[in-house]
């Protein structure tokens, strides 16, 4: 077993991982005894039908919850038990964030919108400009940063959230259903966009329900009732 502070090419470790809603005098499990690893540098999928507790297994893995029971490593860090702030400041540095509504700053330029998150870190001007005009780059947006998400179209406001998601350089990219609200072929380019990422170097969750979507990864996570039900290979 890999302790702790031992990564050995592992980025993510999840041991039997439960989470447990009161709701009045009955408990639901939304999540019962899930265990599995991630390497670096692999593109994986999440799947399972709504109610399977996937979104619950992706609010856990970006540190937005902490689990009922058992253990969460990242980066060979045990996450599972930290503070409020803490989870906060493993999310600035170590985790980006792609959802399929966006969440662009409507009266914000794309570039103002990607920048943001290197605000909030306190990063000075100059590091900020550098690292946001890169993040555009890798996302072939820098000919559309003075634009307004108004102004751009779905693919396009999908390309500046995941500049957005990448602009600190985290160590994992999550992805909530990253093409939910596009259509086919705009889809198709922004999973083209996700193969070209990972080919960097990115490891990348994407959840999703979405057969066509999870069929791009390497791996399959099936979530059922709350338990890893299988895994595939790609």
């Amino acid at each position: 077993m890999i302790s702790p502070g031992e990564t050995n090419g592992v980025l993510i470790r999840a041991e039997g991982l439960w989470k447990i809603y009161q709701l009045g005098k009955q408990e639901v499990s939304a999540l019962r005894d899930v265990s599995f690893t991630i390497p670096r540098n692999e593109f994986v999928a999440i799947m399972g039908p709504s109610g399977s507790g996937k979104s619950t297994l992706l609010n856990l893995l970006g540190c937005l919850d902490t689990p009922t029971r058992g253990q969460y490593f990242l980066n060979g860090k045990t996450v599972s038990d930290l503070s409020e702030n803490e989870l906060a400041d493993i999310r600035n540095r170590e985790i980006g964030f792609v959802f399929q509504v966006f969440n662009l700053l409507p009266r914000a330029t794309a570039f103002r919108n990607v920048e943001l998150p290197l605000i909030y870190r306190g990063s000075p001007r100059s590091e900020r400009e550098e690292k946001t005009r890169a993040a555009l780059a890798m996302v072939e947006m820098t000919d559309r940063q003075n634009h307004r998400p108004a102004e751009l179209s779905g693919g396009e406001r999908q390309r500046v959230a995941i500049a957005r998601a990448l602009v600190n350089e985290p160590s994992l990219l999550l992805a909530d259903e990253p093409t939910g609200n596009l259509d086919s072929r705009t889809g198709r380019e922004i999973l083209g966009l996700f193969h070209k990422l990972h080919g960097g170097g990115n490891t990348i969750i994407v959840v999703t329900h979405d057969r066509e979507v999870a069929e791009r990864t390497q791996r399959i996570i099936h979530i059922r009732d709350g338990r890893v039900e299988k895994e595939e290979r790609r």
